[in-house]
């Protein structure tokens, strides 16, 4: 197939952008009304499309259309043809002014706690008029989200076996679990408690799936312990401070959350140590994908609030 002869005058960038609509609403009707086009516009886009290419792009059936194996493989290359336009224009524009950007984050719930709002603020400090969306959910969604092109950066502590070779890090720091109780807590006032004293009291934990919670149980398995069963279980980080604030519960957070926290949180560290082998928290880029310059600002700034908890580790590709 010759590109000039084929290709080169037939397929158009508008002609992706429809196809593309059709796929994300199910149906050339849905799209029609997302794109404020006629149905028989896009029908004849898509056809024109199948025509130049050769091969069917859709599956019609009654309930809508779905990608074949082809449209999947078209789709992925518009997705990367409109990531790096888009990407090409911020460039311009922050070459033309570098306080005007925006820059879509995504991390998860111990990290939304402290370490990315202190970022943001220090960021929108210097440069008010960057736009940050943020999206907070798992690991395994973020980097999903990354490989679809839906967010710029990720902040947070991945497995290896979620983050694969098509994703870069850049090490952060390493960020240890602390066993915490309400300042008011009969605890609190201890200079010495042992892990197994604490597996009679209440605890709120994270879920099972929860990366946080496999460390919280490797800490209990390698003092000989058996993890407490949760008289409480959430991931969200707010709750677990709330519930330990009130001086009935134990909970386990991240020393990041507890530094970045401003003092708002009226709970004690407890003299335990949970001895484990946690991820180090890195930030998280797509590979082979032109950078966002706004992340290197929000890159640069995390640099900065790492260093307090920063040890002397190599970075990690």
């Amino acid at each position: 197939m010759q590109w000039t002869d084929r290709i080169g005058r037939r397929l158009k960038l508008r002609d992706l952008h429809i196809l593309l609509a059709v796929a994300q609403a199910g149906s050339m009707s849905r799209a029609a009304d997302r794109l404020a086009i006629s149905h028989p516009v896009v029908s004849k886009t898509v056809a024109d499309l199948e025509h130049a290419l050769g091969v069917r792009l859709l599956d019609r059936t009654s309930q809508g259309t779905e990608p074949t194996t082809y449209g999947r493989a078209l789709l992925s290359c518009g997705t990367v043809v409109f990531d790096e336009l888009r990407r090409g224009v911020q460039e311009i524009a922050f070459l033309s002014d570098p306080t005007v950007g925006e820059l879509r984050i995504g991390s998860a719930a111990p990290y939304i706690e402290g370490l990315v709002p202190a970022v943001i603020a220090r960021l929108a400090d210097r440069y008010p008029q960057i736009k940050c969306h943020v999206t907070d959910t798992d690991a395994v969604t973020l980097c999903g989200m990354l490989r679809e092109r839906k967010l710029d950066l990720v902040v947070g502590r991945v497995l290896d076996s979620v983050f694969g070779e098509d994703l870069t890090s850049e090490f952060l720091f390493d960020d240890c679990i602390h066993v915490v109780a309400g300042a008011k807590s009969p605890w609190a006032r201890r200079r010495s408690v042992a892990l197994s004293e604490l597996c009679g009291e209440p605890w709120v934990m994270p879920q099972a799936d929860n990366i946080a919670m496999a460390l919280i149980a490797e800490g209990f398995h390698s003092a000989g312990l058996t993890p407490p069963p949760a008289q409480v279980v959430s991931n969200s980080v707010t709750l677990r401070v709330r519930l330990a604030e009130t001086g009935q519960f134990i909970a386990a957070l991240p020393e990041s959350t507890l530094r970045f926290s401003d003092g708002r949180m009226q709970i004690k560290i407890l003299p335990v140590r949970l001895r484990m082998k946690a991820p180090p928290t890195v930030a998280i880029s797509l590979k082979n994908r032109t950078p966002n310059p706004i992340a290197n600002l929000f890159i640069d700034e995390l640099r900065t609030f790492a260093k307090p908890l920063m040890k002397k580790r190599p970075r990690r590709t």
